[in-house]
């Protein structure tokens, strides 16, 4: 089955969909195609940022059809090697912002339409 998925590291997210049977090493494969970065360079992190071993399936980490939809993915974390000294990052997501206030006008309940004059 079809597993959706949302992967955040710092500002950037990608969403993706896999199979629940597909093994992280494939979601790296996948990630590789957008990032330019090799599967080794990566680790990924389930919802409770543990991390996710290469030979596990999607399904091993709590990642089914049942909790992965598209209209709520599951988020995976993701976090590179450092080119310079081999050192990992820390698994970072940055929050996204929330929208603006709406005006008045635009609130419901405020009926602003024109009224015929008497």
């Amino acid at each position: 089955m079809d597993v959706f998925l949302m992967v955040r590291r710092k500002k950037t997210t990608m969403f993706l969909d896999a199979k629940d049977t597909t093994t992280v090493l494939e979601l790296k494969k996948m990630i590789e195609g957008i990032t330019k970065r090799a599967p080794a360079d990566q680790r990924l992190y389930n919802k409770d940022d543990e991390l996710m071993e290469d030979d596990s399936q999607l399904q091993d980490c709590g990642i089914t059809n049942a909790v992965a939809k598209a209209q709520l993915p599951s988020e995976v974390g993701l976090a590179f090697r450092n080119e310079f000294d081999g050192t990992w990052e820390d698994v970072e997501k940055v929050a996204y912002s929330n929208p603006p206030e709406l005006p008045d006008v635009m609130r419901p309940g405020n009926d602003t339409t024109c009224q015929p004059e008497d």
